[in-house]
């Protein structure tokens, strides 16, 4: 797919998920709703009809490819095609539900391995970050539209040390290892797929999450980090790939970086 028809679709998807963030704030505290799923997971009045209405909307978008989304994946879904799309409809329910501000409503489409367009948006700061060949961020519209696209790139790292964004309430063993091993200068915490735009953006350098988490949690902002001129590699310093049935599209641990180490 062509830079100019990447970027279109990143922002097709900006419009998307900025109408599901506008569903999800519009839902009254009292009728959220929360339940867990089988594994353990919160899950909200809030995650399933957002999702209706971003599989909605992607079947009118791209009647043709199919979509794996968080809360209808059936693990016995047929074999990845090359080309389909990721769906978080709510990353970060745990966060939602506290009352912080850091979830997010992630798309991401993913090309023979690779998430080549991105689009996320954090419903409770007005933000909307897009990206395809080039990464945008804009502010949220209540139309839906996105206007006032502004470019985004990671920044060099400051001479006093790396800046690390590690999880708000999922920080691992093995990423504390991690940061005690590297000449991390500042820490930050952050929830859900808003510590990828924090990097696409320069206000931090690191992200490295050494546990599992899902394809869908990370395809949305890889798109959006590797169109900023960052990067996301696995612990064998391979860029993390997708479409692992086999794992039941489980992702191991990896380092998302914004400067690729070799530019930084």
């Amino acid at each position: 797919m062509e830079g100019k028809a990447r970027d279109d679709l990143a922002i097709r998807f900006g419009e998307i998920v900025s109408e599901a963030a506008s569903l999800i704030l519009a839902i009254p505290v009292s009728a959220i709703g929360a339940s867990k799923k089988p594994d353990g997971s919160p899950v909200s009045r809030a995650d399933v009809d957002a999702e209706k209405l971003i599989l909605a909307r992607l079947r009118t978008l791209l009647p043709d490819t199919p979509v794996i989304a968080e809360e209808s994946f059936a693990a016995d879904s047929d074999e990845v095609p090359e080309r389909f799309l990721l769906v978080d409809p709510l990353d970060g329910t745990r966060e939602f539900l506290a009352g912080h501000k850091d979830y997010t409503v992630n798309i991401g489409l993913i090309s023979a391995g690779v998430p080549i367009v991105g689009a996320i948006c954090a419903p409770a700061s007005g933000e909307v970050f897009v990206g395809g060949a080039k990464a945008f961020q804009a502010p949220l519209a209540k139309s839906g539209a996105l206007t006032s696209l502004t470019e985004i790139g990671g920044a060099p790292i400051p001479q006093a040390g790396l800046r690390a964004v590690v999880s708000r309430s999922h920080l691992d063993a093995g990423s504390e290892q991690w940061i005690r091993d590297h000449a991390v200068a500042e820490l930050k915490r952050a929830g859900s797929s808003l510590k990828f735009c924090l990097l696409a953006r320069g206000e931090a350098d690191v992200y490295p999450r050494l546990a599992p988490t899902m394809e869908w949690d990370t395809a949305a902002g890889h798109a959006i980090l590797n169109a900023a001129g960052g990067c996301v590699l696995d612990p064998e310093g391979s860029p993390l790939a997708y479409g692992k049935k086999h794992s039941g599209f489980k992702n191991p641990g990896f380092i998302a970086w914004g400067r690729k180490p070799a530019d930084a």
